[in-house]
Formats: C-alpha cells, sequence, structure tokens
C-alpha cells in the first residue's frame, strides 16, 4: 500500500522482499577437528579437577623446570633475598645478645670514655643494615674485609657453617634449575621440521601414506627413530566407546627398524597393507573420516648428549591424495645441496581412489593407473621436448635476422633552399 501512494520507491520494496527471501545454502560445515597433537608438537589435553595437588611438591625440581620463565625467575630471586634476610636476622640477634649494639665506637661524643668493651662476635655489626651487608659477603663469599668473625662466640661460628652449606644448597638447586631449563630437550627440536601435508600416492605398485622430515643444524641426531601412531575414535564390540584410540603403524624401512640416518631430508613412508590400520580406506572415505596421524621422532643431540623428541600430527584434511614430494637433494660439484625452499612441494600424480584393499583385489586399477601415468609422463616429454624446439627455432630465426638499414638523406643547406 505503501509502494502504491509512492511514500516508498517500489523498486526499494521489491529488493527488500528478494533480500529477505534469500536460499540458504545446502551443504553441512564440516565442524572443525580437534587435535589431540598440534603441528608445533604440543600435546592439546587439558589437566583438570586434579584433586591431589601436593604430588607436585614432591618433585621441587622437576616442578621448577616446567613453570614459565617468568615465574622461576621471581623464585630465583626470592629465594636469594629472603636467605639473605632470613641470615641477616641471626646475625642481628647475636650482636644484641652478646652486646655488641651497646657499643659507642665514635669518641666525638661527649661523655666519660667508656670502658674497654668485650671484643665483639662480628666486628662492625651494629646495625640490622650491616648485619644485612655481613649476610651477604658471607653467602656469596665477596669478603670486602671490614666485617669478620672473631673468636668469642661458638654461635657465631655455628652460624657462619650453617649459612655457608645453605647458600651452597641454593645454588646448586637455582643453578642447575636455570641450566636445565635453558637446556631443554624441546629446544634443539625447533630445528626439526616436518611437511606440513602428507600424501597418499603408489610407490612399487603399492599405495603408501608419506611424510618428509628434515633436521636444520649441521650438528646430527644420534640413533634417530621413527614412530607413527593412528588416533581416532573407536568403539568395542561390547559397546565401549574409546575416544583416542592409539593404533601403532609400522614404517616402510628395508631394514626393518624404524632407526634413520637424518643427514637430509628423508621421505618416510607407510605402506598401505593387511596390516595398516588405513587399509580399508579410499580417497573419498578420508575426507569423512575422523583421524589423526601422528609421527613422533626421538634422538640424541650430537653436541649435548640429551634425548630430544619432536612431534606432529596430520589430521584428514591434511593427508592430499594423489601427490608425491618433489626431490630437495641435487649434485653440485662433488656435494649434495639440499633446496629447503622445495622442503613441502609436491606435484599431482596418478593414483587410484580407491582403497588399498581393493587396489590388492582388483590388480586392473594398477594396471590402468600405471597406463595412465605413463601416457601422461610421455605427453609431458612431448610438450618439453616441443617447447626446447620452438626456443631453439626462436633463436635460431632471431640470430639470422637481417638488420634493419636507415637511410639517412642530409638536409639542404640554406643557400639551395632559397634557389
Amino acid at each position: 500500500m505503501l509502494a502504491r501512494k509512492s511514500i516508498i520507491p517500489e523498486e526499494y520494496v521489491l529488493a527488500r522482499i528478494a533480500a529477505e527471501n534469500v536460499r540458504q545454502p545446502r551443504y553441512n560445515v564440516r565442524p572443525r577437528q580437534a587435535r589431540f597433537i598440534a603441528k608445533n608438537g604440543s600435546c592439546n589435553a587439558a589437566h583438570k579437577n586434579i584433586r591431589e595437588q601436593g604430588r607436585f611438591l614432591q618433585d621441587v625440581f622437576t616442578t621448577l623446570v616446567d613453570l614459565k620463565w617468568r615465574y622461576t625467575l621471581i623464585i630465583f630471586t626470592m629465594s636469594f633475598l629472603c636467605s639473605w634476610l632470613l641470615f641477616a636476622m641471626m646475625w642481628w640477634l647475636l650482636a644484641f645478645a652478646h652486646g655488641d649494639l651497646d657499643q659507642d665506637p665514635d669518641p666525638r661524643r661527649g661523655g666519660p670514655a667508656p670502658a674497654p668493651a668485650p671484643e665483639p662476635c662480628v666486628t662492625k655489626v651494629r646495625s640490622f643494615t650491616s648485619a644485612f651487608l655481613f649476610a651477604i659477603e658471607v653467602q656469596v663469599t665477596i669478603g670486602f674485609g671490614g666485617r669478620m668473625i672473631t673468636e668469642e662466640c661458638a654461635a657465631a661460628i655455628t652460624g657462619l657453617i650453617v649459612q655457608t652449606i645453605s647458600g651452597l644448597i641454593i645454588n646448586a638447586v637455582m643453578l642447575g634449575c636455570i641450566f636445565m631449563k635453558t637446556a631443554q630437550a624441546h629446544r634443539r627440536a625447533e630445528t626439526l621440521i616436518f611437511s606440513r601435508h602428507a600424501v597418499v600416492c603408489l610407490r612399487n605398485g603399492k599405495l603408501c601414506f608419506m611424510f618428509r622430515v628434515g633436521d636444520l643444524r649441521k650438528s646430527m641426531i644420534i640413533s634417530a627413530s621413527v614412530r607413527m601412531q593412528v588416533v581416532k575414535r573407536s568403539s568395542t564390540a561390547e559397546g565401549e566407546v574409546i575416544p583416542l584410540h592409539q593404533i601403532d603403524i609400522a614404517v616402510d624401512n628395508p631394514i626393518e627398524s624404524n632407526s634413520i640416518f637424518l643427514v637430509a631430508p628423508l621421505t618416510v613412508s607407510h605402506v598401505l597393507d593387511r596390516r595398516s590400520p588405513l587399509y580399508e580406506m579410499s580417497a573419498g572415505d578420508l575426507q569423512s573420516q575422523n583421524l589423526e596421524v601422528i609421527v613422533i621422532l626421538e634422538g640424541v643431540v650430537e653436541t649435548t648428549g640429551i634425548t630430544t623428541q619432536a612431534r606432529t600430527s596430520y589430521i584428514s584434511e591434511e593427508i592430499l591424495w594423489g601427490y608425491r614430494f618433489v626431490p630437495v637433494v641435487s649434485e653440485e660439484d662433488g656435494t649434495y645441496s639440499v633446496d629447503y625452499s622445495k622442503f613441502g612441494n609436491r606435484v599431482k600424480v596418478a593414483t587410484p581412489r580407491c582403497s588399498a584393499r581393493e587396489l590388492d583385489e582388483k590388480p586392473s586399477i594398477l594396471i590402468q593407473t600405471l597406463q595412465k601415468s605413463e601416457l601422461s609422463h610421455q605427453n609431458s616429454l612431448r610438450k618439453r621436448s616441443s617447447m626446447r624446439r620452438n626456443n631453439s627455432m626462436r633463436r635460431s630465426t632471431s640470430s639470422l635476422a637481417i638488420p634493419k638499414v636507415q637511410f639517412l638523406t642530409p638536409e639542404a643547406s640554406p643557400d639551395v633552399a632559397d634557389q
């Protein structure tokens, strides 16, 4: 009615109705899959409702090492300050009990000459400030020479022994904690890298799950080994639901071991055979599966001798079917050169979309795939040869081209122009 009376333009009303009646897309957005192990190797597990908190105090050293740096530095500083204040109070009480605080060492103050005082327990300790400075000198073994213990008090000698032993214990614990935090094993794991995606393709006529691992440092990882696990939600025959069912999978290695020699980036593979939990998974099932492949690399650091561990994981969205990693190692001038810019690069290859089980039951699928791969390889070779031929023809024509000659006519002189 408003549009008929020209209060609201009719074009605006039609656009408003069309915008309100827009249909929503008919596809379901897949919820983001939760990871058990993050890409950087951290465990994505939150520990809640821990009632026995006192167990952490039974292993104080590990608790201090596991704390964040800011809390560790605060504890490091407060441990020394509190010990200095505690022993400063002890030296002040000793001086007070012995009567060393009543002595007046300043002769410029008037009055009768004081009687000769007995020898103090600690020389020049006449206030809490001087006692605090003496506690620092004893524990840190500075020894400026102004304050020292005499033979007058056996309690002072006992206190010196107690403070010396306590200071050594505090130094050993705190310095050991700082050293362990700086030399933790996961620091070395920062230079152990994994490919961001894993691939599934044919290798020697078998479907293989492959990923790439490399070490950025020249110092080697001794006795390096790789372990792989599949983590997925499963249920038993009795109806028990296992939210994180961990299944070990074997690594393809000719020596039947998980050990690797990590000098250059390696492509680690797992054959999808009958023993593999991925044996019945096809390319279509991969997108709907809620699984996670965990990769664990362990070894001993060559320079420090500390065992290190690097971890990563690949969820179903990060597993690419029908791809292969490109080579990164080449021989140049008698040495092997590693190009890390191609570390995660991959190329698409002909790969059957069926599962490994179907591939074993129907060998014709493999034959067709190999024929297709050979045909695509021949086509690529033909394209490369034709491109090289065209480039060579262009170069030959450019070299045989006749240069253009430009004829210049001399300009007429002014006298000739007047004639």
